[in-house]
């Protein structure tokens, strides 16, 4: 008996100093409501440099709102920043040596959580996406607080994770198709690298636009890309476009591996060709002699500036919203493994998206 009540008071002498106290558990709270987990890099490289960090959980300002961040996407931005390459990048949004913004990620969905003075269109509950990468905060993060002119409201109908993978591709594929490109209904368009996330998201707008569209993608993603609505899909691995007997009024190139003068002989005499996305090679080729090759003949041949704003923003939640736009997603990893998705999306070509799960 004697020993039995010498444990019993023992285990309350461990349970004392085992459990916090109310005063602890308060202050534990507090510090936990002030910090957030965020993904940051202090140097460029490669994934290696990316590290998940507690960091103070930011407040919203003048027209800014806070959001709790439910979804995200791995974007051809966030390794470029990451690595800081091409060095344009650097001299553009970052610093030369090191990077002044230490955080990744431009799509967003989430909830409002707080709202900072002079916001008048969104409110506290509100569930919203957007591409939010010019704002101080990366996406790949628990919380951002962004002004309110860079979200809509997230259809009811689409799931964070599609939400969180629209804005930033979706820009790209709409302003491509809509506006450079101005396709209408009954041209012939030709995606290139539709299997991508804008070049999946290109064969879906210009569908919708009436277009008849032909896809180029690898072996393995020629089934995913029909699924997306291509009235036609090209295996690059097997045939070689550039060579066939058909002809587009539009080609759309997401993928520019190779120079935008081998799609030439294929474009129609007034036809366009607009690159989206590519390697830095092909970038500078199409800046220093696009303009040259559209004034020697009738094709245009030129290159996407995607720029986001709140209007196209609205027509990419209506798309969604009705169907016409769905984000193909190939894999997803939660925040802890962004490293990992990164790795991923340069080593083996995701199809469609990859979404970050936060």
């Amino acid at each position: 008996m004697q020993a039995i009540s010498t444990n019993a008071q023992q285990n309350a002498m461990v349970s004392r100093e085992t459990f916090p106290t109310n005063h602890e558990i308060r202050t534990l709270r507090a510090v936990e409501e002030a910090t957030m987990k965020a993904v940051r890099f202090h140097k460029y490289g490669s994934p290696d440099v990316l590290t998940l960090e507690e960091i103070d959980k930011p407040e919203p300002g003048d027209g800014e709102v806070l959001v709790k961040v439910e979804s995200s996407s791995i974007n051809a931005g966030d390794w470029h920043m990451m690595r800081g390459t091409p060095y344009l990048i650097r001299l553009i949004f970052g610093g030369l040596t090191k990077p002044k913004k230490k955080g990744l990620g431009a799509d967003v969905a989430g909830r409002v959580e707080a709202v900072g003075p002079n916001v008048s269109r969104l409110a506290v509950g509100d569930e919203v996406f957007g591409e939010i990468f010019g704002s101080a905060h990366g996406a790949f993060s628990e919380y951002v607080a962004v002004p309110e002119s860079m979200l809509v409201k997230k259809p009811e109908s689409v799931p964070f994770e599609e939400a969180g993978a629209l804005a930033t591709a979706g820009f790209a594929a709409l302003q491509a198709v809509r506006d450079k490109a101005e396709v209408h209904a009954g041209q012939k368009v030709l995606i290139v690298g539709a299997s991508g996330g804008v070049g999946s998201f290109a064969v879906q707008i210009a569908k919708a636009m009436g277009a008849e569209v032909t896809a180029l993608a690898g072996t393995h993603n020629v089934e995913m890309v029909r699924s997306l609505g291509a009235d036609h899909v090209i295996d690059y691995k097997k045939e070689d476009v550039t060579k066939g007997e058909a002809r587009f009024d539009v080609i759309i190139d997401a993928a520019a591996y190779r120079p935008f003068s081998d799609y030439s002989p294929i474009l129609e005499p007034q036809g366009t060709y607009v690159m989206i996305g590519g390697s830095s090679g092909e970038f500078f080729r199409m800046m220093f002699l696009g303009s040259f090759h559209t004034k020697k003949g009738g094709k245009t041949f030129a290159f996407l500036e995607s720029k986001p704003n709140p209007d196209d923003l609205a027509v990419l939640s209506e798309m969604a919203a009705s169907g016409k736009i769905k984000p193909a997603v190939d894999r997803r990893y939660p925040l802890a493994q962004v490293a990992d998705a990164i790795r991923y999306m340069e080593d083996e070509h995701a199809k469609g998206k990859v979404v970050i799960e936060i």
